[in-house]
């Protein structure tokens, strides 16, 4: 299993729709999350930023991830997502979401 944290920005004005859509996530998206061995996936906000974490349980984490943006309900869904969000310029390229490191963990 391996970790990952993500960060992102959400726009001021767009955050209480940003909430509003997590609060009723499609269930065919969280259907693809769990068929991309995404497990444990959580979303937390502060001060204007978003950060994801979730645990990866797969073999091949491009490939799942390739398999989730090749899926068209999820291409939609993160249509509607994306106009609250506004990338960090420091991200990678071909990123949405910029990865963080992880510095510490402790079970």
């Amino acid at each position: 299993m391996q970790r990952y944290g993500m960060v992102i920005k959400v726009k001021r004005q767009k955050f209480q729709e940003y909430k509003q859509l997590h609060a009723h996530v499609w269930p065919d998206v969280l259907k693809m999350i769990t068929e991309c061995n995404i497990r444990n996936y959580s979303i937390y906000h502060k001060d204007g930023y978003l950060f994801s974490y979730f645990e990866y349980i797969g073999d091949d984490f491009d490939a799942d991830m390739a398999k989730m943006t090749d899926d068209p309900t999820t291409q939609k869904w993160w249509d509607v997502c994306k106009p609250c969000q506004e990338p960090l310029e420091t991200r990678a390229e071909g990123q949405w979401w910029a990865s963080m490191e992880e510095v510490f963990h402790c079970d």
